[in-house]
């Protein structure tokens, strides 16, 4: 169990291309750091800071070898349902004829989603981390290892929908990007603080259900805003394409943000 998160690292995550049904436990490989202590908080908060710079360390060895190629990498984090795959379906529709797009995926089981990907006309590599609810720089490095990106693409991580986790794991990413739907309430924000402290942007999806649910935008940037004052929110609609020009304009302006 991460000392970080809690999450099961049992067997470890399995990197697989589509259609390499794998079980999630049949690989053996897991570089969270398991020396279990029991005692004092102080050891628990020894190994989270030890698991964390582990993993910050092979982040910016990620950041290090897309920089070389020239790729803009995305982290896409979320709930469950909030519209992740939807929206990359869409982007990879509209944009896959202007530069070479690919996807790593990122689910406890299935290549459902990923799945969908590549029917979209992307390349994508599956991760399945069993009970883990996150992604990590090392589960990156080795889907990198086989999805092989050419230089120059637009390189989406979609993580495990989690609006906790995902935000402590550094990628090596460009840029972090935070999805919630209209259906999940606007006080999100306010209940998530640390995902949205970290997100460069927030892409509000699902606009077309507005008349139905109770969510205001303007009290959800009130929100998003009074925990990240420089946060961008886009509002769309995956499903109708209702704001994608503003998404689409925001990765533009964005394909090399420094940090």
């Amino acid at each position: 169990m991460c000392a970080t998160c809690g999450c099961q690292g049992d067997g470890g995550p399995v990197v697989t291309l589509p259609h390499e049904h794998q079980h999630p436990h049949s690989s053996h490989e897991h570089d969270h750091d398991h020396d279990h202590q029991h005692g004092p908080s102080g050891e628990v908060i020894t190994l989270e800071q030890k698991v964390l710079a582990k993993n910050d360390l092979l982040a910016e060895r990620n950041r290090g070898w897309l920089a070389g190629r020239a790729i803009s990498a995305f982290n896409v984090m979320s709930s469950p349902g909030a519209g992740k795959t939807t929206l990359l379906v869409r982007t990879i529709g509209d944009l896959s004829g202007a530069r070479p797009i690919a996807v790593i995926e990122g689910d406890q089981e299935t290549t459902l989603d990923a799945d969908r990907i590549e029917a979209a006309g992307s390349s994508v590599v599956q991760i399945n981390t069993g009970s883990g609810c996150h992604l990590d720089a090392d589960m990156v490095r080795r889907a990198l290892e086989k999805l092989d990106p050419a230089t120059g693409t637009l390189l989406f991580i979609e993580n495990v929908g989690n609006l906790v986790c995902p935000a402590l794991f550094d990628l090596g990413e460009e840029g972090k990007l935070v999805l919630i739907s209209v259906t999940e309430g606007d006080d999100k924000p306010l209940k998530y603080p640390h995902m949205f402290a970290v997100a460069d942007a927030v892409v509000v999806n699902k606009t077309d259900l507005l008349p139905y649910v109770d969510f205001d935008m303007k009290t959800f940037v009130r929100h998003a805003q009074s925990v990240n004052p420089e946060v961008r929110i886009l509002p769309t609609s995956a499903t109708t394409g209702d704001g994608m020009d503003d998404w689409y304009g925001w990765l533009a302006e964005n394909r090399h943000i420094v940090r």
